[in-house]
């Protein structure tokens, strides 16, 4: 606002004594100080409200107008409750420095100036931000995205002083603006989606509110720019996917201008959802057309020729095949009037992210098809040394739903469930079928136990749930492929017979002497060949569970 907006008001009382020429100044805020010298707490542009209690005599005046003209204030405003007239040595300091002076009546309390200068130019500023934004908005929507929820963020930081981030509904950082400081710690995100999830699930309307940590947040739904609050059956549909924006402040006592200021980012970073999600397209039909493939049975070369299609596009770039994990997904409503399958399908290109990795890119590495009420994924892993050294590759169930698991059981409340089963890695399309069949018995397992979140890898189903009758045959050749292909592979390469030791081994009941002796081989000879043999499975075999694993591997082969 300008200097001579005040002079208009006639509730603020204030008589103007110097500076006629200066009132076309712009206000940016209001500081109340007797400080002898207030330079610290001083940026520019300020109102100056004083008492006069800093003033012992007339050689006072000089040195503290110089100070505030040098900090670059807009004007001075001085109270006449102490002192009665402003004493004329102030007026004519303020002369000398060309520095605006008003007087303040008696009748009138500096917290209302205060509070008239801060509405304005909130006002003002929050205006002209939404004019910034609806601009970006027409930009998006029209031509090539303009640059991010990020633009936006920063111009919420820059010109209304407030932190804001952009979070997925998992709790991971999306966007974050960077003049406001630090990022939010991975776990204030986790409880910032968990509290907006809870709220969604109540049917509260936003912006939700929560303290957190000694700071007060409100939480902003970012839903569909197509979408309108009403247009889901069922908060159950979209809850688990919806983004959210939460704004370090406590929007309780905001102005309507301010919160129709941040509605209308909201709307500007669906817009940029709304692109993530459009591009995820081609990737769901990819992991559909595999899926089809690998369920009706197609031939390997088949499979194989599909996957060389989908590889490219997943991860741009890689020299070498990737290996492949499945990962399949189910969300339950109590009641089934709510199909799981879309549900399943975004959370779980939401939560096979990296919580830590920000921004939407992350997730154009993911292929997830639904049917039914189920959801599966086709996860890449770049293809490392073909000599397998026993180490686990890829995703384990348990780290998957680590960081994600406060935020989603919230948004399942007391009637939904999240199961998820997680294969080990494959090295071909001869493999896919048996990772899919073993991600499914995975995930049966974890729907055993109990808990609105739960996972269950391949590294669960040991050789004993294998014994079972319902295992299908898909998930024993799964097994015993895993444990024995990079033995068949090592002999294959270098002759070393790792197999027939293995079983010879087996056959003595471990017996180091009588197993040499079989194989005519010097006991130092077959320490190397079985330490291999554990090196490459990353398996102990002097472990009973361990021996019993092979022996049922080899039976099976």
């Amino acid at each position: 606002m300008r200097l001579r907006a005040l002079l208009d008001t006639d509730a603020l009382g204030l008589r103007l004594l110097g500076g006629e020429d200066e009132l076309d100044r712009s206000v940016r805020g209001v500081m109340t100080t007797d400080l002898r010298d207030p330079s610290r707490y001083l940026s520019g542009g300020e109102l100056v409200l004083t008492g006069l209690a800093w003033r012992r005599d007339a050689d006072d005046s000089e040195p503290f107008v110089r100070i505030l003209a040098q900090a670059g204030v807009a004007a001075l405003a001085a109270g006449e409750a102490e002192l009665g007239d402003v004493p004329e040595d102030l007026v004519l300091a303020c002369a000398r420095h060309r520095l605006p002076l008003f007087a303040v009546h008696e009748s009138v309390a500096f917290a209302t100036i205060t509070e008239h200068v801060v509405r304005q130019v909130s006002g003002e500023r929050a205006g002209d931000l939404a004019a910034v934004v609806d601009r970006h908005r027409r930009m998006m929507t029209s031509g090539p995205a303009g640059g991010g929820p990020d633009v936006v963020l920063d111009l919420l930081g820059s010109d209304l002083d407030l932190r804001a981030w952009v979070l997925s509904p998992a709790g991971r950082l999306i966007a974050g603006s960077k003049v406001t400081g630090p990022e939010l710690p991975p776990e204030t995100c986790a409880k910032l989606a968990a509290e907006h999830l809870a709220a969604a699930r109540t049917g509260r309307r936003g912006p939700h509110r929560m303290v957190l940590g000694g700071s007060r947040y409100s939480l902003f739904p970012i839903r569909s720019s197509g979408r309108s609050p009403q247009a889901a059956r069922d908060v159950r549909e979209t809850v688990l996917s919806d983004w959210l924006l939460a704004v370090e402040a406590d929007a309780g006592d905001w102005p309507e201008e301010r919160l129709d200021l941040l509605q209308g980012v909201t709307q500007l970073i669906a817009v940029e959802r709304d692109r993530r999600d459009a591009a995820r397209t081609v990737r769901r039909r990819l992991a559909q057309e595999v899926l089809e493939l690998v369920q009706t049975g197609a031939a390997p070369a088949e499979i194989a020729a599909r996957l060389r299609v989908a590889a490219p596009v997943l991860l741009p770039g890689l020299g070498a095949a990737p290996h492949w994990q499945v990962v399949v997904a189910r969300v339950e409503w109590e009641g089934g009037a709510v199909e799981g399958g879309p549900v399943a399908q975004s959370l779980l290109e939401e939560v096979l992210v990296d919580p830590l990795a920000t921004g939407p890119e992350p997730s154009d590495r993911i292929a997830v098809a639904h049917t039914g009420d189920e959801a599966i994924a086709l996860v890449p892993l770049p293809a490392v040394s073909t000599e397998h050294d026993g180490s686990e590759s890829g995703l384990l169930a348990d780290a998957l739903l680590q960081t994600v698991r406060e935020p989603l059981s919230a948004g399942l409340n007391d009637d939904g469930r999240l199961t998820l089963g997680v294969s080990a890695a494959v090295h071909s399309a001869e493999g896919l079928r048996g990772a899919l069949e073993e991600a499914r018995h995975a995930r049966r397992v974890a729907a055993a136990r109990p808990g609105r979140v739960c996972a269950a890898g391949h590294q669960e189903l040991a050789s004993h749930v294998l014994l079972l009758p319902f295992v299908p045959d898909d998930v024993r050749r799964a097994f015993t492929a895993r444990l024995l292909d990079p033995l068949k592979d090592y002999d294959q390469r270098h002759r070393a017979e790792l197999i027939p030791t293995l079983e010879a081994f087996l056959e003595c009941d471990g017996s180091w002497t009588r197993c040499a002796t079989r194989l005519h081989l010097h006991v130092n000879t077959l320490r190397y060949r079985v330490g291999r043999i554990e090196q490459l499975t990353g398996r102990d075999l002097s472990r009973l569970e361990d021996k019993l694993d092979f022996f049922l591997a080899l039976r099976m082969s």
